[in-house]
């Protein structure tokens, strides 16, 4: 029987090829179960079993602390079991697995299947996150040229949604946050921070705004504008695809993709992005871009409270941590009295979104790639960014302020 990693290259390169279709009898040489669930990800779990535990009971005790969601327990007959409802995606217990038999799910065959077979428009939608991640020397418009020669009709940059949920969240804050002992928890970006608040720190749920993440609003509104459309989210974490199957969310985002399966579709259709011709489109401001590393959030939303209401006079006073034990800590501390902040941003990974456990280059190298590309934007917030503004009209609002009067498309009820 031959492993999961060489089924899931056989595999790749049969979507690849147009071969799909030729896959009677891998059953015999290949395990059943994993060869579904690479060819119908959705139908089972996001971290796949490849094989019996065989850890010893101290060993297993050790998968279960390190989940922070509280999905793993032992089964009675021995080994452990995964609950799905609770897993979040956060990586841990697959990068934790000393046999190796835990792998993430992948949705690569059936996204190459639907983009080659598409009728409609079909958007790369590339999370702020993506500067550096396959080398240096890919620029944005470089990349935009590689998604095409895959089958995408075109490539978003899903920071020009970070920009209008800032704007969103800044309206937010002025409106809401009256009083010194007032605050407010940031509910954009980091499927994780949310999961923790909604799991475990339920009680201050009315302190998070009701917002789609950037992935969800950037989806919403292609398919608005374009409803045949089929979208990709291409991001550095397993958790969005826990956000894009979550109840009241299904069906927002087509498929979620990770870095280290972009990587992998690059290297089956051999295409190089640092070789592709330039095809530049420049749409977000600072503010965006910056949502990809720890603090951005918090200091994007700062910036245009004070471009929208500079005579405020409660300004925003934030705190942000990254990382699920700093998270927790900081809303420990929240609980307990011990912070006088107003604004709270938490991400589930260290260093943010750049730090995704599927991220293909360290911390400190997307971190100072997204600074790079944030202080190379034309414009520093939302506010003053024409895209932004030509985007909301076009999408039916009238006014900035209308973003909290009629947002539906922007807007989730928790």
């Amino acid at each position: 029987m031959e492993t999961f990693q060489e089924l899931y290259q056989y595999v790749v390169k049969s979507a690849m090829n147009d071969e799909l279709d030729k896959m009677e009898g891998l059953e015999k040489e290949y395990d059943p179960h994993q060869l579904d669930c690479l060819l119908n990800p959705t139908k089972h779990p996001l971290v796949i079993q490849t094989g019996k535990c065989e850890c010893s009971d101290e060993s297993q005790s050790e998968c279960i602390k390190r989940c922070p969601f509280d999905a793993i327990s032992i089964k009675p007959e021995g080994g452990i079991v995964i609950d799905s409802d609770l897993c979040m995606g956060c990586s841990e217990c697959i990068d934790g697995c000393a046999g190796e038999k835990l792998r993430a799910s992948t949705d690569i065959i059936p996204a190459l299947k639907s983009i080659r077979s598409a009728k409609g428009l079909v958007y790369a939608m590339i999370a702020p996150a993506f500067l550096g991640q396959f080398s240096a020397e890919v620029t944005p418009g470089k990349l935009r040229t590689a998604m095409k020669n895959i089958g995408f009709d075109g490539m978003v940059e899903v920071a020009l949604f970070a920009d209008i949920l800032t704007l969103k969240e800044a309206l937010e804050f002025d409106k809401n946050i009256q009083e010194e002992s007032d605050f407010q928890l940031t509910s954009c970006c980091c499927p994780m921070w949310i999961a923790m608040i909604k799991k475990v720190y339920n009680e201050l749920m009315p302190h998070v705004p009701g917002s789609v993440s950037p992935m969800i609003a950037c989806s919403r509104t292609i398919k608005v504008l374009h409803p045949e459309a089929i979208t990709v989210f291409i991001g550095p974490c397993l958790a969005k695809k826990a956000e894009a199957r979550e109840k009241d969310l299904a069906g927002d985002v087509d498929f979620v993709l990770t870095f280290q399966e972009m990587q992998n579709i690059f290297e089956a259709f051999d295409i190089h992005p640092e070789d592709m011709e330039e095809s530049d489109k420049d749409h977000s401001s600072k503010a965006g871009r910056i949502y990809a590393r720890a603090g951005g959030v918090s200091e994007a939303v700062a910036n245009t409270v004070k471009s929208i209401s500079p005579n405020r006079k409660i300004s925003v006073k934030t705190q942000k941590a990254d990382g699920v034990p700093a998270c927790k800590a900081m809303m420990t501390e929240l609980m307990e009295g011990k912070t006088n902040a107003n604004f709270y941003e938490g991400m589930g990974c260290r260093g943010g979104c750049v730090g995704g456990p599927r991220s293909i280059t360290s911390v400190e190298e997307g971190t100072k790639a997204v600074n790079e590309y944030a202080e190379a934007a034309t414009y520093q917030h939302p506010a003053e960014n024409p895209y932004v503004i030509e985007l909301l009209h076009r999408l039916g609002f009238d006014t900035i302020e209308s973003l909290l009067e009629n947002s539906d498309i922007f807007t989730r009820q928790f």
